[in-house]
């Protein structure tokens, strides 16, 4: 491991947060903590935490020895000032002189010395910065070191790669216990630069910034040469199928697998969204014939459980010829997850007292023989977070075994960090939204319409993927989402394309839960003048483009087994026909009763389709010279033909989209024609 100090880099911040009047050593505190929490190998999702002791002027203008310490859960790659929020120090330190101290009033404790009352919680551990001594202390979860600490031998082999350099602390969870007995073991030898903390991580210090960081790097390479040494070959790979299945085909079915259904309401089921990852790293993990042994132990450090659970869901190998076979062995494996899950957590929690309430039991790890391993979460984010982990507990693991064999903490330590309140905060309170845990697709995402809808979506918490076939369009439409949405280029005229957009999308999501059919085209002419291409072009793009992605969206949802959601764009056309109009209206006729078939031959497996009937949308259909040059046929003006309904109000794409996303949520409404044009009494249905 290199350092990654930049003299200029170093200075230029200084002066960038001295034109706001922070002081030079809080802006070093900023430079190294991002520094650390940029390199995946030292620092993951939240965790590690770094402080700084220094003075500053209080509200009152007092000038205080204040503790600068990260933010619990804030983000150490991207901290700005504000993630340091600044603790009484003197207080602090007052309090290693108690015999005990609850984490609740730790908690209150570290909000009462805060100097803006309004700044995030202190660290979990806080007390363990403010009891050493040294200006500037570091703390991370070393990939390398977990695979010294989580060994049987750990304080031995420690002590050989460091030997009396840095200190080594007993497993301790978190809080005010293991701060004092760190402050203890420091203060048996002040001449250590740095404590390991047994199967969690390492603590480095120094009077400096530029110190702390690079000794942190010192001591992370020495770990690193350590596992380099006398290594033996691991994981001697199980038998696997001559042929493994594609991540499109295996996602969707380990999705349905672990899919738990909702009993507040019928119909409904809590889904998670995947990420999936494979390198030779992993597949040389994942193929191990030990798998069950090693991978099912525990994690690499307690910081990990709550985004991961304490181990992974194991499925079967999936043979590309057998896709059945492994969904049927998918399910029996999530089962007996689940299974163990609430076994674990019944048994921990009469330890506890029986005082805490079951998270929910679904695994956030699923590991594939042959294929590689997912990510799980109840969005796109988390299930990132989740495969991160998977990632580095794949590498840890694989250190481990390869000089000792990987041993973390226990089965009940797990436990009370998993129902850890102070952990449990870090994932926040915030109201799940209603379609969290949901994969939308939209086509014709880049035009009015669609991208209304999918806007709408994702505010009620769905994952959105795009298409469309205007590349241009699709990629200024994507930027809205900030890089949270999918964007695929595809036709839904051409069979391949949408196969390949579809799995695209699954391998991305790991399925498909709604899709909006919405893309088309206005074609005119009067029916009997009409020629036969022009007819032929609107039902490929007005009908069965639609029958296309509906078709692979139903494939995925019964591959899901969770039901799902049909919604489809057709026309007032469809009920109310309007001059030279045919050659739309026709094959908007047919998507209309496309529509109620799905509805009728999929009912049964939980899959809804309804439509939405809309007019007169301001939209690449209808655009501004359209609007004009029909206006100008009927002898009104712009606006009022736009306003032509019974309400006398203008219909907006937001209104078709809030239609979608109403049909989207009614779990127990199927064949539904949802009219959105403002009152059309010759379109309304009979």
């Amino acid at each position: 491991m290199k350092s990654a100090w930049v003299d200029a880099d170093a200075r230029a911040l200084v002066s960038r947060y001295a034109a706001d009047g922070l002081a030079g050593d809080l802006a070093l505190r900023v430079y190294t903590t991002r520094l650390l929490g940029r390199d995946p190998k030292l620092v993951l999702h939240g965790g590690g935490n770094t402080s700084v002791k220094t003075r500053v002027t209080d509200l009152n203008g007092e000038t205080l020895d204040v503790l600068c310490v990260k933010g619990s859960g804030c983000d150490m790659g991207r901290i700005e000032p504000a993630g340091l929020p600044a603790v009484r120090l003197d207080n602090l330190r007052k309090l290693r002189a108690r015999d005990a101290l609850s984490d609740e009033d730790m908690v209150k404790v570290q909000r009462a010395n805060l100097l803006d009352p309004m700044a995030p919680n202190p660290s979990v551990e806080t007390l363990l910065h403010a009891f050493l001594p040294h200006r500037f202390v570091d703390h991370t979860h070393a990939t390398a070191v977990l695979g010294l600490v989580d060994q049987d031998n750990s304080r031995e082999l420690c002590e050989e790669v460091y030997g009396a350099r840095m200190g080594f602390v007993r497993y301790i969870m978190p809080g005010f216990a293991l701060a004092r007995e760190a402050a203890d073991v420091f203060d048996a030898d002040p001449k250590v630069e740095g404590l390991i903390l047994d199967k969690h991580g390492l603590f480095t210090f120094g009077e400096s910034a530029r110190d702390a960081y690079e000794r942190m790097i010192e001591m992370v390479t020495l770990a690193e040469q350590r596992l380099a040494r006398n290594r033996k070959s691991v994981f001697v790979s199980a038998t696997l199928p001559n042929e493994i299945g594609a991540v499109s085909e295996v996602a969707p079915i380990l999705r349905g697998a672990v899919a738990l259904p909702d009993h507040r309401t019928q119909g409904a089921w809590k889904r998670l969204v995947l990420d999936f990852r494979t390198n030779d790293a992993i597949l040389n993990f994942v193929n191990g014939a030990e798998l069950a042994r090693y991978a099912t132990t525990g994690v690499i450090t307690p910081d990990h459980t709550i985004r991961t659970k304490n181990w992974p869901m194991i499925a079967p190998s999936p043979d590309a010829a057998k896709l059945h076979d492994f969904k049927q062995a998918a399910r029996v494996a999530a089962a007996e997850f689940v299974e163990r899950y609430v076994d674990y957590f019944e048994r921990n929690n009469a330890r506890a007292g029986d005082r805490k309430t079951m998270l929910d039991p679904a695994p956030r790890v699923i590991l594939v023989p042959g294929l590689g391993l997912f990510g799980l979460g109840r969005s796109k984010k988390d299930a990132r977070v989740a495969a991160d982990l998977a990632e580095a507990a794949v590498e840890g693991i694989t250190e481990a075994e390869a000089i000792g064999r990987y041993s973390p903490i226990g089965e009940a330590d797990m436990f009370d960090v998993e129902y850890w309140s102070l952990e449990q905060a870090k994932l926040g309170g915030a109201k799940e939204l209603p379609l969290a845990g949901q994969v939308a697709v939209i086509t014709g995402a880049a035009g009015a319409i669609g991208f209304a809808t999918a806007k709408a979506f994702a505010a009620a918490g769905a994952e959105i993927a795009l298409l469309d076939i205007d590349g241009a369009a699709l990629v200024e439409a994507a930027k809205s989402f900030g890089g949270s949405a999918l964007s695929v280029r595809g036709d839904v005229t051409d069979d391949a394309s949408v196969r390949t957009a579809f799995d695209r999308i699954t391998e991305a999501f790991g399925g498909v839960d709604i899709l909006v059919s919405n893309a088309g085209a206005a074609f005119q002419g009067k029916i009997g003048a009409v020629d036969d291409m022009t007819l032929r072009k609107s039902f490929e793009l007005n009908f069965f483009s639609h029958q296309r992605v509906a078709q692979h969206a139903v494939r995925i949802m019964l591959a899901q087994g969770t039901g799902g959601c049909l919604l489809f764009n057709a026309s007032k056309q469809a009920i109310n026909p309007g001059p030279d109009f045919g050659p739309y209206g026709l094959p908007k006729a047919a998507t209309l009763f496309l529509a109620r078939q799905y509805a009728l031959d999929y009912g049964a497996e939980g899959i809804r389709s309804n439509a939405v009937n809309a007019d007169r949308i301001r939209s690449g259909l209808l655009n501004n010279d359209f609007i004009a040059e029909r206006a100008k046929a009927r002898g009104v003006s712009e606006t009022d033909y736009m306003s032509g309904n019974l309400l006398r109000r203008e219909v907006t794409a937001d209104d078709v989209a809030q239609a979608f996303l109403h049909q989207a949520l009614a779990l127990k409404t199927t064949a539904d024609v949802t009219t959105v044009d403002g009152g059309n009494i010759a379109a309304a249905l009979r």
